[in-house]
């Protein structure tokens, strides 16, 4: 025990000695030097750290195999991950603790967290503890959920999360099962003394082993939103219990019945008590005693129990299953590389700002790489265009990613959050996006970095759809939605997207299905829409309206948008003896979306153009009244000297030639 002590303080205090006085007797060059920050990338992963190449290495190899073992679990021949995340392994209880999120104005004690954005996703770790990565289990588990699988009730998510944040992982070995809230009754000190906790809370295993449970139909059909990652305790029977019936339906080879459940209460409407007699073949009184039966015959729990109680039980125990990891370090390739000194501080800070309490530190961080003389840091420009963005200062955001460009006008982020910039300026303002064309290039080569980033393909449905493309619109945002099935803004989207190519009924029966969302804001957004169908049906026109704080909204083509309000001399001519002209009608013809070859542009008609373009079957001619006015997309202006270009063209047809143009992409 006394080895044991000595054992902890000196891990735990070395260090510091080693820098207050040690080095004082004892001056050597290197160890004055800071640690170099390298990016360890493996297949699926990439991890920021300053802790070296094989903690790097070690780091991205554990997720690569939680990916495998979800994959397993599942059964998912193939794992999305479209929106990509940032892993930052910090080598020391100081640095970690300048980030972590604070919580009754101290550090949080967990060694690792998560924070969800809407660029990136980020983890952050602290290496000095052993196994950080199991701080985020549980979150790492919803998010792949969250990509991966289909939208199922709260308890279904909660219990697997909870299954999955079990898990313990070596080289050769995976083992699962545990009661993932059971912690050591005993506490130990900087010092090695140990202290035993009052009153600690609840472990799962413990509410279970209590006489009351929750009535299966109450927990199948109990309200839990889990879309924002954010949670409160898990020491509740709702957790107890979702955890066991999950532990129970993958254990017993159920998970495929559970799909036939899902169908019966979800699509089929049927209560819950006969889909369970339905799905499983057992009345909701045999169901409850099946899993009861189940949960009193895992006695490793119980003994973990036990364990917890002991002093100096780090590990209390409690698996249940174990296999050959599916991944194993020979089967997971790594590429390193060095980040410089500039840039790894840089990437913290940026991470650091999605936190308020933190924000005003990495502010400050920031901006002092960023007037570094000699230092051009695209990061630290780019961040700070995302603080300014995020307090609606978008023309200062504008001016930062200006600057990131110039430092790196390669650089995907920096691309995509100029087309962000855009978009929250239009969704703030109510108006179209502004340099749409821009926006779009800038989209597509973030995509080009980023082939499956979700996010990214509906920003470019929204920037479609307000240049009249409406068939390149439905795309893009059927991507999205099928790398990212579960996020319900890209559903409100194609119902926007049906509403401006006038199909009332997909649109309808899509918002008539959202409305019942449990997000109360995608709820409330649907409602709205359905409000106005009726109006728009009748006018041709989509209403105007205000978005809730966050939500997207999808302008509506130039075909759909209401006409100006006459001016004074119109005003004036529209008296009593003279009536007032007809009311211009939309123009409601359908826009069709055409891909081919530009053979040849006609001017003589000038602003006028002609364009003859031949798609092999045939040659169709599409007129623009100004092609000035024409919306340009892989170019800035128009040339009348254009021939032999690979287009895309979305028209309407008919006018004075085969088709009016809408707009005209260069490819």
């Amino acid at each position: 025990m006394i080895m044991a002590r000595g054992y902890a303080f000196l891990r735990r205090f070395l260090p510091a000695f080693l820098l207050c006085g040690l080095l004082v007797s004892s001056p050597s060059p290197a160890s004055n030097t800071e640690p170099q920050w390298i990016r360890v990338s493996s297949t699926h992963f990439s991890v920021l750290t300053n802790a070296g190449e094989k903690k790097g290495r070690l780091v991205a190899f554990r997720f690569e195999q939680m990916r495998s073992v979800f994959s397993l679990l599942l059964m998912k021949t193939r794992v999305n991950m479209p929106q990509p995340l940032e892993i930052i392994a910090l080598k020391s209880d100081k640095e970690y603790a300048q980030i972590a999120p604070i919580r009754q104005g101290q550090p949080v004690a967990a060694p690792g967290f998560f924070l969800p954005g809407e660029d990136r996703n980020f983890i952050v770790l602290n290496l000095f503890e052993d196994d950080s990565w199991r701080a985020v289990t549980h979150e790492f588990a919803h998010l792949l959920l969250y990509y991966n699988y289909p939208a199922t009730p709260g308890w279904f998510d909660e219990g697997f999360a909870e299954y999955f944040a079990s898990i313990r992982l070596d080289n050769k070995f995976v083992q699962l099962g545990a009661d993932p809230e059971l912690r050591s009754a005993w506490r130990e000190d900087l010092f090695g003394d140990q202290s035993e906790t009052r009153n600690p809370p609840k472990s799962l295993t413990e509410l279970l082993s209590g006489p009351v449970w929750l009535p299966w139909p109450d927990l199948f059909t109990m309200r839990h939103d889990t879309s924002g990652f954010q949670e409160g305790t898990h020491h509740t029977l709702f957790y107890a219990q979702s955890w066991m019936v999950v532990h129970y339906l993958i254990n017993q080879n159920k998970l495929s019945q559970t799909g036939t459940y899902f169908d019966l209460v979800e699509n089929q409407k049927l209560p819950v008590e006969q889909a369970i007699q339905q799905a499983y073949g057992m009345s909701v009184a045999q169901f409850d005693q099946a899993v009861k039966d189940y949960f009193h015959s895992l006695t490793p729990l119980q003994q973990a129990q036990d364990n917890a109680k002991q002093s100096a039980t780090d590990n209390p125990g409690g698996e249940t299953r174990q296999f050959a990891t599916p991944v194993g370090p020979d089967d997971v390739g790594a590429s390193v590389q060095a980040v410089s000194d500039t840039d790894g501080p840089a990437l913290v800070a940026e991470a650091a700002l999605r936190l308020p309490e933190r924000r005003e530190q990495a502010l400050k961080t920031l901006e002092g790489i960023a007037n570094q003389p000699k230092v051009q840091s695209v990061i630290a420009h780019r961040a700070l265009a995302w603080a300014h963005m995020d307090k609606k200062e978008f023309e200062a955001a504008t001016e930062e990613l200006g600057k990131a460009m110039e430092a790196d006008n390669r650089d995907p982020w920096a691309r995509y959050e100029l087309a962000l910039v855009k978009f929250h300026a239009a969704q703030a303002s109510g108006q179209p996006f502004q340099g749409l064309s821009n926006m779009m290039q800038d989209l597509r080569a973030v995509l080009d970095v980023y082939p499956d980033f979700a996010e990214a393909y509906a920003m470019l449905a929204m920037a479609r759809v307000e240049g009249g493309g409406i068939n390149s619109a439905l795309e893009s945002i059927r991507a999205a939605i099928a790398l990212s099935p579960r996020n319900e803004r890209y559903l409100v989207t194609l119902a926007q997207i049906y509403i401006a190519d006038k199909k009332w009924d997909a649109a309808q029966a899509l918002l008539e299905r959202l409305k019942a969302s449990q997000n109360p804001q995608i709820s409330s957004t649907a409602r709205k829409y359905l409000e106005d169908l009726p109006t728009l049906k009748k006018y041709g026109l989509l209403p105007q309206q205000k978005t809730e704080a966050g939500q997207a909204q999808v302008p509506a083509p130039p075909s759909a948008r209401p006409s100006a309000e006459p001016g004074p001399q119109k005003e004036e001519a529209a008296s009593q003896d003279n009536p007032p002209p007809a009311e211009p009608q939309p123009d409601r013809r359908p826009v069709h979306f055409l891909k081919g070859k530009l053979v040849s542009v006609d001017c003589t008609q000038a602003p006028g153009a002609l364009l003859t373009i031949s798609t092999g079957k045939q040659t169709m001619k599409l007129r623009t009244a100004d092609y000035k006015a024409l919306l340009l997309i892989g170019a800035d202006v128009f040339s009348c000297s254009w021939s032999n270009r690979l287009v895309a063209v979305n028209y309407k047809a008919g006018g004075k030639a085969d088709g009016d143009l809408v707009s005209l992409e260069l490819q």
